[in-house]
């Protein structure tokens, strides 16, 4: 067999290419036998010299079947020697390059029927793409083929029914551009609205919340879009679904119950046994989704869970630096969720007898364990802390059994909750993927920003500012150039992509209404600019994946649907609907409906696919309010019509703050030029400048006046 190409390219120490790489994920995989190189032209040089298709892989480093798949195959000395005979293996972390990964799982979502992670796809050297799956085993298996099969069969079709594979090649790409040429079609109605929360209503899980059946995801932008329409048609039964989701959600094993935050999804419909890695984005778009829905119920559970979220990302995902990390592995000790989960004869241990039984009655601990394993059906003996049943009831029904209060019991398990986090900090971490991607951060901040001005917690506001800074300052070309998405171990790289800007546009946006600091709304003014410049499809309307100077893949693809994140169009759609309404910019609110128009067909067709881009269709259709404050920070009233217009719920309203005077009023009129002539009432009072439906109300110093004038 061909020996590995250890070239004077690779790691001096005989490790492969990926030696030389920032991602965690790659760096996992440059000590295998497999001559892995990186996304990129050396890779495919290689393949055209040596005439080799190119057997591509994309994982994440929190993934767990990617870690199966490495152990048995990547590691496996056999497997290596056939890959690096047959093919030229290339190793892509998705997350890094997720114009890569989207475009490739579209190949695999085409030929399959689905798609997931671990990805793998045969390429031609050319880059065509003519084989895709997802988790391989090393041998075939219970009608699932096998990697070494799978190779084997590829270099005999490589060598004697080429013709096929180009051919089966072709169509695969023909019929992935043919997907990309829509026509543009109309505005959206209310009446897509009406069907999206139709749709939603049907698959709803009136017992354990959410939609459909197992596996769960969180999914939080179907829980804005129902708020939304909650309060625009009144509709009860919409709130009612976010409120049971979100408690169903905080009860289960998807949330961590010592340290806070949630796992990414869930394997059952009861929420109890997660996949355990813990992912940036699902604590920013859960924490914007609690904070939304406080506004709206000002149930305080709701605001303790955005608390949680905000002490674990403060403690386990920020940066020295300022920005927040991607992620937390779902194994330690080579296993998944061994981190989290307990065995009784540890928890006695630990806790003694009278705190392992309150313990054991709210957290449903098993001397069986409580979850069986999910790949084989049996109970493996440990326990994944969840609640049973709201947590007031059951300490209720402690206190009568045994005649003490449930505050002092309260008080006792929380004892025993810092106990067990103690002891499970001695235990080996799940591995912490220290990337810093800015789409991810985007998100991270304007859930913080809005977490923070909702709920009073400036501590959140000032993590959101400072990864605001960090991000605007690293992650930029020459320090000063076009935006770029990936920053680790003091290296920025990758062009940004249209998520990098839509979702840090979105995130300087809340950042502004939480601070009213005008720099944050300059920068998101300037991105938005650079993202119509690199990503806009001037031909359909909508954004690409990818920038102008993308040429890498054989079709730019743009996205509209919400999968675990909302599509950067959606999110764009939000931002440029409310970027009109701010600068009074008709040039915001002519892209927004070209944008709409490019996907309008796509959203009819199914409405609750695309449940974050009926936010932005939802702002448009109203009502919403404009609104100018005017006088300085100290004027008398600032701080209470301030207050009406961030605590409350108010998803189409817009706030703008005009100081008194000094160099800001001018910077603030370059981007909003109406605000020139909305000066503070004579005596410096606080004034409000409120339009509604292109019709302004009398500027008003009463903060009651106010509240009326924004419906109350």
């Amino acid at each position: 067999m061909t020996p590995p190409d250890r070239s004077a390219d690779a790691d001096p120490d005989g490790r492969n290419r990926l030696a030389r790489e920032k991602s965690p994920y790659l760096l996992q995989h440059a000590d295998n036998p497999v001559d892995w190189y990186p996304w990129g032209e050396e890779a495919f040089e290689k393949a055209r010299r040596e005439d080799r298709p190119i057997f591509l892989s994309i994982g994440y480093s929190t993934c767990h079947w990617c870690h199966v798949m490495e152990e048995e195959s990547f590691e496996d000395e056999e497997v290596a020697d056939l890959l690096n005979e047959t093919v030229v293996p290339v190793k892509v972390d998705r997350e890094e390059r997720p114009d890569v990964d989207n475009f490739f799982m579209s190949v695999c979502q085409a030929m399959t029927g689905r798609g997931g992670w671990p990805l793998n796809v045969l390429l031609t050297p050319d880059g065509k793409p003519f084989f895709a799956g997802t988790y391989l085993p090393k041998e075939s298996q219970r009608g699932r083929m096998g990697l070494m099969q799978l190779v084997s069969r590829v270099g005999d079709l490589w060598e004697n029914e080429r013709e096929r594979v180009l051919t089966s090649g072709d169509q695969i790409l023909d019929a992935l551009e043919q997907q990309e040429r829509r026509r543009p079609g109309g505005e959206l109605s209310a009446d897509v609205l009406e069907s999206a929360y139709g749709q939603l209503a049907s698959r709803f899980d009136e017992a354990m919340g959410g939609f459909g059946q197992a596996p769960k995801f969180p999914s939080p932008h179907n829980l804005l879009f129902l708020l939304r329409h909650h309060d625009r048609t009144g509709e009860e039964r919409a709130l009612e679904m976010v409120t049971t989701t979100l408690r169903r959600i905080r009860m289960g094993g998807i949330r961590d119950h010592l340290g806070g935050g949630f796992h990414r999804y869930s394997t059952d419909a009861r929420w109890l046994l997660p996949h355990f890695e813990k992912m940036l984005y699902d604590q920013a778009t859960l924490a914007l989704a609690f904070t939304e829905t406080f506004q709206v119920t000002g149930d305080e559970e709701f605001a303790d869970a955005v608390d949680e979220i905000h002490r674990y990302v403060s403690r386990d995902l920020s940066s020295p630096e300022g920005g927040f990390y991607s992620a937390e592995d779902a194994d330690s000790e080579g296993e998944e969720g061994t981190f989290y989960v307990w065995r009784t004869e540890e928890l006695k241990e630990l806790l003694g007898e009278d705190r392992y039984d309150l313990i054991r009655r709210v957290y449903g601990v098993r001397e069986a364990g409580n979850y069986a394993e999910e790949a084989t059906g049996e109970r493996t003996g440990a326990n994944i802390l969840h609640l049973q049943r709201p947590l007031d009831e059951t300490l209720a029904e402690i206190a009568d059994e045994r005649d003490a209060s449930a505050g002092e019991l309260e008080g006792r398990l929380v004892e025993a909750r810092e106990t067990l986090f103690e002891a499970r900090e001695e235990r080996p971490r799940p591995g912490l993927d220290d990337k810093v991607l800015t789409d991810w951060n985007g998100l991270m901040i304007g859930a913080l920003a809005r977490g923070g001005a909702a709920l009073d917690r400036p501590e959140m506001i000032e993590d959101a500012r400072e990864a605001a800074e960090f991000v605007l300052e690293a992650l930029r070309e020459d320090g000063g150039g076009r935006l770029l998405h990936r920053y680790r171990d003091g290296e920025a790289a990758v062009p940004a992509q249209a998520a990098d800007y839509a979702f840090l546009v979105f995130g300087l946006l809340e950042l502004y209404a939480a601070t009213f600091e005008l720099r944050w709304l300059e920068e998101a003014v300037r991105l938005e600019e650079e993202a119509r410049e690199r990503c806009w499809d001037g031909e359909s309307g909508g954004y690409f994946v990818t920038g102008e100077d993308a040429s890498e893949l054989p079709v730019r693809q743009k996205e509209a649907h919400d999968g675990a994140l909302p599509s950067a169009n959606s999110v764009a759609l939000w931002n440029l609907r409310r970027l009109g309404r701010m600068t009074g910019d008709r040039a915001y609110d002519e892209r927004a409906a070209e944008l709409e128009a490019a996907f309008s067909a796509q959203v009819r067709k199914s409405p609750s696919a695309h449940t974050q881009m009926l936010v932005g269709v939802e702002f448009r259709v109203g009502p919403g309010h404009e609104v100018v404050l005017a006088g300085a920070d100290d004027a008398p009233g600032m701080d209470e019509m301030t207050d009406l217009l961030r605590c409350p719920f108010r998803p189409r309203t817009v706030c703008l703050r005009r100081p008194a005077a000094g160099e800001e009023v001018e910077r603030l009129a370059s981007l909003a030029p109406f605000t020139r002539d909305q000066e503070p009432a004579s005596g410096g009072q606080a004034t409000a400048y409120v339009c509604r439906d292109f019709a302004c109300e009398a500027p008003t110093t009463d903060p009651d006046d106010l509240r009326r004038q924004l419906g109350g």
